[in-house]
Protein backbone atom coordinates (compact mmCIF):
# COMPACT_ATOMS: atom_id res chain seq x y z
CA UNK A 1 0.00 0.00 0.00
CA UNK A 2 1.47 3.40 -1.04
CA UNK A 3 1.82 6.36 1.28
CA UNK A 4 -0.17 9.13 1.33
CA UNK A 5 0.74 12.84 1.92
CA UNK A 6 -2.40 14.87 2.44
CA UNK A 7 -3.01 18.21 2.62
CA UNK A 8 -6.95 19.72 3.87
CA UNK A 9 -8.01 23.35 4.50
CA UNK A 10 -4.62 24.72 5.25
CA UNK A 11 -4.13 27.88 6.54
CA UNK A 12 -1.10 29.57 7.28
CA UNK A 13 0.30 32.97 8.46
CA UNK A 14 3.61 34.68 8.13
CA UNK A 15 3.34 37.05 11.25
CA UNK A 16 -0.07 38.91 10.92
CA UNK A 17 -0.19 37.82 7.02
CA UNK A 18 -2.48 35.32 5.69
CA UNK A 19 -0.48 33.55 3.24
CA UNK A 20 -2.13 30.13 2.52
CA UNK A 21 -5.86 30.35 2.82
CA UNK A 22 -7.16 27.01 2.74
CA UNK A 23 -4.93 24.87 0.34
CA UNK A 24 -6.18 21.23 -0.46
CA UNK A 25 -3.78 18.31 -1.84
CA UNK A 26 -3.05 14.95 -1.98
CA UNK A 27 0.05 13.16 -2.95
CA UNK A 28 0.71 9.50 -3.25
CA UNK A 29 4.00 7.96 -3.50
CA UNK A 30 5.02 7.45 -7.15
CA UNK A 31 3.22 10.26 -8.32
CA UNK A 32 4.79 13.58 -9.90
CA UNK A 33 2.81 16.85 -9.14
CA UNK A 34 3.97 20.05 -10.65
CA UNK A 35 3.19 23.30 -8.35
CA UNK A 36 3.06 26.64 -10.14
CA UNK A 37 2.21 29.98 -10.05
CA UNK A 38 2.90 33.57 -10.08
CA UNK A 39 5.29 35.12 -7.51
CA UNK A 40 4.08 35.61 -4.18
CA UNK A 41 0.65 33.37 -4.77
CA UNK A 42 2.37 30.64 -1.79
CA UNK A 43 4.36 27.78 -3.86
CA UNK A 44 7.32 28.10 -1.73
CA UNK A 45 5.13 29.15 1.50
CA UNK A 46 3.89 25.70 1.62
CA UNK A 47 6.90 23.88 1.14
CA UNK A 48 8.24 25.37 4.55
CA UNK A 49 5.47 24.56 6.07
CA UNK A 50 5.27 20.64 5.24
CA UNK A 51 9.00 20.68 6.49
CA UNK A 52 8.05 22.86 10.01
CA UNK A 53 9.81 26.04 9.65
CA UNK A 54 8.85 27.83 12.47
CA UNK A 55 8.21 31.10 10.80
CA UNK A 56 5.19 29.58 9.11
CA UNK A 57 2.17 28.87 11.40
CA UNK A 58 -0.46 27.08 10.54
CA UNK A 59 -3.62 28.32 11.82
CA UNK A 60 -6.21 26.18 10.26
CA UNK A 61 -6.40 23.03 8.52
CA UNK A 62 -3.92 19.87 8.69
CA UNK A 63 -0.68 18.02 6.95
CA UNK A 64 -0.55 14.45 7.19
CA UNK A 65 1.53 11.24 6.05
CA UNK A 66 -0.94 7.99 6.15
CA UNK A 67 -2.85 9.65 9.14
CA UNK A 68 -0.07 11.24 11.34
CA UNK A 69 -0.66 14.92 11.52
CA UNK A 70 2.78 16.98 10.83
CA UNK A 71 2.03 19.97 13.26
CA UNK A 72 3.79 18.47 16.28
CA UNK A 73 6.72 17.09 14.79
CA UNK A 74 9.73 18.89 14.11
CA UNK A 75 11.61 19.24 11.23
CA UNK A 76 13.90 15.90 11.84
CA UNK A 77 11.13 13.84 12.70
CA UNK A 78 9.19 14.95 9.63
CA UNK A 79 11.83 14.02 7.99
CA UNK A 80 12.54 10.63 9.71
CA UNK A 81 8.73 9.85 8.71
CA UNK A 82 9.93 10.39 5.19
CA UNK A 83 9.36 13.55 3.78
CA UNK A 84 12.41 15.47 1.95
CA UNK A 85 13.00 19.40 0.93
CA UNK A 86 15.58 20.45 -1.95
CA UNK A 87 15.44 24.11 -1.14
CA UNK A 88 15.66 27.07 -4.02
CA UNK A 89 18.44 28.37 -1.84
CA UNK A 90 20.77 25.60 -0.20
CA UNK A 91 22.75 26.74 2.76
CA UNK A 92 26.70 26.78 2.87
CA UNK A 93 28.24 24.55 6.05
CA UNK A 94 31.89 25.51 6.03
CA UNK A 95 33.73 22.60 7.66
CA UNK A 96 31.43 20.46 7.54
CA UNK A 97 32.28 17.63 4.44
CA UNK A 98 29.75 16.30 2.31
CA UNK A 99 30.33 12.83 3.24
CA UNK A 100 30.54 13.39 6.98
CA UNK A 101 26.93 14.99 6.38
CA UNK A 102 25.39 12.80 4.37
CA UNK A 103 26.48 9.47 6.48
CA UNK A 104 24.73 11.74 9.66
CA UNK A 105 21.48 12.47 7.82
CA UNK A 106 21.46 8.59 6.33
CA UNK A 107 21.99 7.35 9.81
CA UNK A 108 19.39 9.10 11.33
CA UNK A 109 16.53 8.58 8.82
CA UNK A 110 17.36 5.26 8.75
CA UNK A 111 17.54 4.64 12.15
CA UNK A 112 14.64 7.30 13.92
CA UNK A 113 15.32 6.01 17.44
CA UNK A 114 19.00 6.87 17.31
CA UNK A 115 20.09 9.16 19.98
CA UNK A 116 22.93 11.63 19.11
CA UNK A 117 26.52 10.15 20.13
CA UNK A 118 25.62 6.91 19.53
CA UNK A 119 26.60 4.46 16.46
CA UNK A 120 26.75 5.77 13.06
CA UNK A 121 26.40 3.39 10.07
CA UNK A 122 29.33 1.06 9.31
CA UNK A 123 31.65 3.20 7.22
CA UNK A 124 32.17 0.60 4.48
CA UNK A 125 28.82 0.00 3.59
CA UNK A 126 28.45 3.91 3.55
CA UNK A 127 31.41 4.53 1.47
CA UNK A 128 30.00 1.62 -0.96
CA UNK A 129 26.78 3.43 -1.16
CA UNK A 130 27.72 6.94 -1.82
CA UNK A 131 30.55 5.62 -4.46
CA UNK A 132 27.66 3.64 -6.08
CA UNK A 133 25.26 6.63 -6.42
CA UNK A 134 27.61 9.34 -7.10
CA UNK A 135 28.51 6.76 -10.20
CA UNK A 136 25.01 6.32 -11.27
CA UNK A 137 24.41 10.31 -10.86
CA UNK A 138 27.43 11.26 -13.00
CA UNK A 139 28.66 13.13 -9.59
CA UNK A 140 32.91 13.20 -9.10
CA UNK A 141 33.77 11.88 -6.34
CA UNK A 142 36.30 14.46 -4.96
CA UNK A 143 32.57 16.15 -4.43
CA UNK A 144 32.01 14.03 -1.22
CA UNK A 145 35.54 15.76 0.29
CA UNK A 146 34.34 18.97 -0.16
CA UNK A 147 32.87 21.50 2.90
CA UNK A 148 28.83 21.42 2.27
CA UNK A 149 28.23 23.88 -0.72
CA UNK A 150 31.17 26.18 0.36
CA UNK A 151 32.16 27.38 -3.18
CA UNK A 152 29.70 24.98 -4.60
CA UNK A 153 28.23 26.88 -7.91
CA UNK A 154 24.62 26.85 -8.56
CA UNK A 155 24.98 23.85 -10.27
CA UNK A 156 26.77 22.49 -7.46
CA UNK A 157 24.46 23.34 -5.33
CA UNK A 158 21.23 21.73 -7.14
CA UNK A 159 23.58 18.62 -7.83
CA UNK A 160 23.98 18.50 -4.06
CA UNK A 161 20.18 18.26 -3.08
CA UNK A 162 19.62 15.59 -5.70
CA UNK A 163 22.53 13.35 -3.95
CA UNK A 164 20.71 13.55 -0.70
CA UNK A 165 17.69 12.72 -2.76
CA UNK A 166 18.67 9.51 -3.57
CA UNK A 167 20.96 8.58 -0.16
CA UNK A 168 17.75 9.62 1.79
CA UNK A 169 15.63 7.52 -0.40
CA UNK A 170 12.06 9.51 0.85
CA UNK A 171 8.97 8.58 0.29
CA UNK A 172 7.95 12.25 -0.41
CA UNK A 173 10.12 14.90 -1.94
CA UNK A 174 9.24 18.71 -2.25
CA UNK A 175 11.72 20.78 -4.71
CA UNK A 176 11.36 24.16 -4.57
CA UNK A 177 12.09 25.84 -7.85
CA UNK A 178 15.58 23.75 -7.99
CA UNK A 179 15.98 25.18 -11.37
CA UNK A 180 16.08 28.63 -10.61
CA UNK A 181 19.17 30.76 -11.43
CA UNK A 182 20.72 27.24 -13.28
CA UNK A 183 21.72 27.39 -17.01
CA UNK A 184 19.60 24.96 -19.48
CA UNK A 185 23.12 22.38 -19.19
CA UNK A 186 22.53 22.50 -14.97
CA UNK A 187 18.68 22.59 -15.67
CA UNK A 188 18.80 19.27 -18.08
CA UNK A 189 21.91 17.55 -15.27
CA UNK A 190 19.39 17.79 -12.73
CA UNK A 191 15.83 16.73 -14.18
CA UNK A 192 17.79 13.55 -15.31
CA UNK A 193 18.97 12.80 -11.87
CA UNK A 194 15.36 13.32 -10.74
CA UNK A 195 14.06 11.32 -13.33
CA UNK A 196 16.35 8.46 -12.53
CA UNK A 197 15.40 8.33 -8.90
CA UNK A 198 11.50 8.74 -9.87
CA UNK A 199 9.81 5.08 -9.70
CA UNK A 200 6.70 4.17 -6.53
CA UNK A 201 8.50 4.37 -4.21
CA UNK A 202 8.80 8.75 -4.16
CA UNK A 203 6.01 11.23 -4.46
CA UNK A 204 7.21 14.33 -6.18
CA UNK A 205 6.37 17.77 -5.81
CA UNK A 206 7.86 20.10 -8.31
CA UNK A 207 7.94 23.70 -7.96
CA UNK A 208 8.54 25.59 -10.53
CA UNK A 209 7.86 28.39 -12.65
CA UNK A 210 9.25 27.28 -15.75
CA UNK A 211 8.32 23.36 -18.05
CA UNK A 212 12.07 22.58 -18.44
CA UNK A 213 12.20 20.41 -15.16
CA UNK A 214 9.09 19.05 -16.64
CA UNK A 215 10.35 17.95 -19.99
CA UNK A 216 12.41 14.85 -17.52
CA UNK A 217 9.91 14.58 -15.25
CA UNK A 218 6.22 14.64 -16.76
CA UNK A 219 3.56 15.26 -14.17
CA UNK A 220 0.57 13.54 -13.68
CA UNK A 221 -1.10 16.41 -12.00
CA UNK A 222 -0.23 20.25 -12.58
CA UNK A 223 -1.73 22.51 -9.79
CA UNK A 224 -1.76 26.19 -9.81
CA UNK A 225 -1.76 28.66 -7.33
CA UNK A 226 -2.81 32.12 -6.63
CA UNK A 227 -3.60 34.46 -3.83
CA UNK A 228 -2.62 31.51 -1.39
CA UNK A 229 -5.31 28.76 -2.95
CA UNK A 230 -4.68 26.20 -5.93
CA UNK A 231 -7.28 27.51 -8.31
CA UNK A 232 -6.65 24.82 -10.77
CA UNK A 233 -5.68 21.23 -11.55
CA UNK A 234 -4.83 19.52 -14.38
CA UNK A 235 -2.33 16.92 -16.41
CA UNK A 236 0.86 18.17 -18.16
CA UNK A 237 -1.07 20.53 -20.53
CA UNK A 238 -1.71 22.68 -18.09
CA UNK A 239 1.98 23.05 -17.46
CA UNK A 240 2.22 23.60 -21.20
CA UNK A 241 -0.05 25.78 -21.35
CA UNK A 242 1.04 27.86 -18.07
CA UNK A 243 4.63 27.99 -19.99
CA UNK A 244 3.44 29.12 -23.00
CA UNK A 245 1.11 31.62 -22.37
CA UNK A 246 1.44 32.56 -18.56
CA UNK A 247 -1.28 33.44 -16.02
CA UNK A 248 -3.11 35.57 -17.79
CA UNK A 249 -5.77 33.16 -18.43
CA UNK A 250 -6.10 31.24 -14.80
CA UNK A 251 -6.40 35.25 -13.91
CA UNK A 252 -9.30 35.85 -16.30
CA UNK A 253 -10.80 32.21 -15.15
CA UNK A 254 -10.37 33.03 -11.01
CA UNK A 255 -11.26 37.31 -11.51
CA UNK A 256 -11.74 36.46 -7.46
CA UNK A 257 -7.80 35.34 -6.66
CA UNK A 258 -6.68 37.32 -9.13
CA UNK A 259 -8.11 40.86 -7.05
CA UNK A 260 -6.65 39.71 -4.01
CA UNK A 261 -3.33 39.28 -5.97
CA UNK A 262 -3.19 42.45 -7.16
CA UNK A 263 -4.60 43.86 -3.90
CA UNK A 264 -1.80 42.45 -1.84
CA UNK A 265 1.09 43.78 -4.72
CA UNK A 266 -0.55 47.08 -4.14
CA UNK A 267 -0.45 46.73 -0.32
CA UNK A 268 2.74 45.35 -0.37
CA UNK A 269 4.29 48.04 -2.43
CA UNK A 270 2.76 51.07 -0.76
CA UNK A 271 4.18 49.43 2.07
CA UNK A 272 7.82 49.61 1.00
Amino acid sequence: MSSLLKIENLHVNVGETEILKGVNLEMKQGETHALMGPNGSGKSTLAYTLVGHPKYEITQGTVSIDGTDLADLDPSERARLGLFLAFQYPVTIPGVKVADFLRHAMTNVRNPDRKEGEELMPMREFRTELRETMKELNIDAEFARRYLNDGFSGGEKKRMEILQLALLKPRFAILDETDSGLDSDAVRVVSEGLAKLSGEHMGTLIITHHERLLEYNIPQYTHVMLAGRIVETGDAALAHELHEQGYAGVRERHPEEAAEEEAARHEEATTV
